[in-house]
């Protein structure tokens, strides 16, 4: 039945972005070392236009705990370092006139409590939009049903399938939080 497996596609197509929402989220949180990512959401006014840091610099690892950021375009350090400033990201910010460098200081335990509690808040999310998505599908199977495309028993069936679906995905945010937590965490 075409119709089935449209449900599954966008069921599986619902599941896989909130997974990939949940992997891009968990990437930009810092565990204390210095991690490119951090970078990507921050925007700077760049000409009147706001622009991904990451499209106007060249961003480094230099050591642990440090980026550095190499602009482009060197007139553009002042709007950068402001950027970086109002990014709150809980760096210290230091340029030479040419680069900027972020260090990124120790996390004390209160922090990574702090972040270890954001970071289920954003598994949470998750969890709900693969509620939805599992409920979106169960709708349109009921409705198959109703339509009389399917009947009871095989309804019956691929709403069992769909929480099979569900329960995977879960499993994989579950496991994703796990490893975050645990890197977050670590001294």
């Amino acid at each position: 039945m075409q119709e089935l497996s449209d449900i599954f596609d966008k069921l599986t197509a619902d599941l896989v972005k909130s997974e990939n929402y949940l992997k891009n989220e968990f990437a930009v949180i810092r565990a204390g070392r210095a991690n490119p990512r951090i970078l990507d959401k921050v925007m700077v006014n760049y000409y009147g236009a706001p622009t991904p840091l990451p499209q106007m610099a060249n961003i480094a690892v230099v050591e642990a705990t440090m980026l550095q950021v190499s602009l482009y375009d060197q007139t553009q350090i002042h709007p950068v370092r402001k950027a970086l400033s109002d990014a709150n990201l809980g760096v210290n910010i230091s340029d030479d006139g040419r680069i900027i460098r972020l260090v990124f200081p120790a996390l004390t335990e209160e922090r990574r409590r702090e972040i270890a509690k954001s970071l289920k808040t954003l598994l949470e999310n998750s969890k709900i939009a693969a509620r939805s998505a599992r409920r979106d599908a169960i709708d349109a199977i009921k409705q198959m049903k109703k339509d009389a495309l399917l009947n009871e028993d095989d309804a019956e069936y691929q709403e069992k399938e769909v929480q099979k679906k569900v329960d995977e995905y879960t499993a994989k945010y579950d496991a994703l939080y796990a490893a975050k937590e645990k890197e977050i965490m670590e001294v």
